[in-house]
């Protein structure tokens, strides 16, 4: 067994620290850029007057951010040479999100917004596997750059974690669907030019197959977001979005018809195995941070750090962060070798795991830090915030530890849905 990183990714976070260095960092310290990240930042970020949206100012930073990592070859690393890309693997992407998070807050990597110059183009996955020819023509170059982006509606008011019961519905009529229904949780529709909408157009309530999905342009009759709904942790993008009579033309039709579902169980195993990274990463700077501050901080004449009671609970914390960075490696080096879907047992291991892990190493960091681990003078309440928000999307950890139940004994097996490669 060779436990070593592939030396030609060591070598590729060498080149994303020097770009860091050379072209992010100075484009955060710029002007008052910095506000976005020190203890202003939630207002920073938040414009209250607009429903508590991103502020346009604090966008347009990340677009920049994205268009320089896309010039330098970066932005793109997943995708195939054929899209921009190198050929990235999910090894390679665990790796850099981990690394990238270890770095902590900074424009290089601000995942609130999902943001980072490594970019996880969930979009653009989608649209190369599952668009129509048409659909491709008309998406893939602005996924690519970043010029538009499409949100998605899955989740439901009255039915979360449970897309299988979905209310939303789509009927023929003539060579159009008509779309009724509602979603929440509709992320980044303020700035979308569509909406990839799940409806139910065959079946019965609780059946995987009959789940259609379309692309709905965001200007369509009938679309209207009825609110934004305020989150722990601000900005808030995330909306309640209500769709009556709303008509698309036949190829609106996103993928197969009546396999909705298989779209959205593609990108969940390669994007979940990414959050775990990220998360493993948040957890290690939280750690890291913790440490060196024990170390210098001398209440009563001896430095924290020598006391057990400091001392333990970090031990504690090391231990698993190395234990699930070896087993997030090996997860995703599984899935390069066998397919996305070969290790989906592990892979809700590792997210379930990693989310709980970071919030646990946030709220020891604060504990360390006391009064000044409390404040907004430092990440961790931010990281917190953020953090705790994946212990529920993309299925809670409840969700999760279900889905290895079902390996475990047998309810569920580990094969790509049909329409999907392994």
């Amino acid at each position: 067994m060779d436990f070593d990183i592939p030396e030609d990714l060591v070598s590729y976070l060498g080149e994303l620290d020097r770009f860091i260095d050379e072209e992010i960092k100075p484009l955060e310290d710029a002007d008052d850029n910095i506000r976005f990240f020190d203890h202003r930042r939630e207002w920073a970020r938040t414009d209250f007057d607009r429903g508590g949206l991103p502020r346009r100012e604090w966008e347009e930073l990340l677009g920049e951010a994205r268009r320089r990592a896309d010039a330098a070859g970066h932005y793109r690393y997943p995708f195939p040479k054929a899209f921009g890309g190198r050929d990235g693997t999910n090894l390679g992407m665990a790796v850099i999100r981990e690394h990238l998070a270890r770095k902590g807050l900074g424009l290089h990597n601000d995942l609130q917004n999902e943001h980072s110059i490594v970019g996880n183009n969930v979009g653009l996955l989608l649209m190369i596997h599952y668009g129509s020819e048409e659909q491709k023509a008309q998406w893939v170059d602005d996924l690519a750059l970043g010029r538009r982006h499409f949100a998605f509606g899955i989740t439901e008011p009255a039915h979360g974690s449970d897309a299988t019961h979905m209310e939303t519905k789509a009927r023929r009529d003539g060579d159009e669907w008509v779309i009724d229904g509602e979603k929440t949780w509709n992320t980044g529709i303020h700035t979308a030019a569509a909406d990839l909408v799940f409806a139910r157009t065959s079946g019965e309530p609780g059946d995987a197959r009959g789940i259609t999905a379309f692309m709905v342009p965001t200007d369509s009759p009938g679309f209207e977001v009825v609110e934004y709904l305020w989150t722990f942790n601000m900005p808030t993008d995330h909306a309640h979005v209500k769709l009556t009579g709303v008509r698309v033309p036949a190829d609106a039709v996103f993928g197969e018809e009546g396999r909705g579902l298989a779209v959205t169980q593609h990108f969940f195993n390669e994007n979940r195995i990414r959050q775990a990274a990220s998360s493993l990463g948040a957890a290690e700077f939280c750690v890291d941070r913790a440490v060196e501050y024990a170390r210098q901080r001398a209440p009563f004449g001896k430095p924290l750090a020598a006391n057990q009671a400091i001392q333990f609970p970090l031990v504690e914390l090391r231990t698993q962060c190395e234990m699930l960075k070896v087993f997030i490696y090996k997860t995703a080096w599984l899935m390069d070798r066998d397919g996305a879907f070969s290790a989906s047992e592990q892979v809700s291991m590792c997210n379930y795991w990693a989310n709980r892990l970071c919030c646990e190493a946030a709220d020891r960091a604060m504990q360390v830090y006391g009064g000044l681990g409390y404040s907004r003078h430092q990440p961790f309440e931010h990281i917190y915030r953020h953090h705790r928000r994946y212990r529920i999307t993309e299925g809670s950890e409840e969700i999760q530890m279900r889905r290895v139940a079902g390996y475990m004994f047998g309810f569920m097996s580990q094969r790509a849905p049909k329409g999907v490669d392994a």
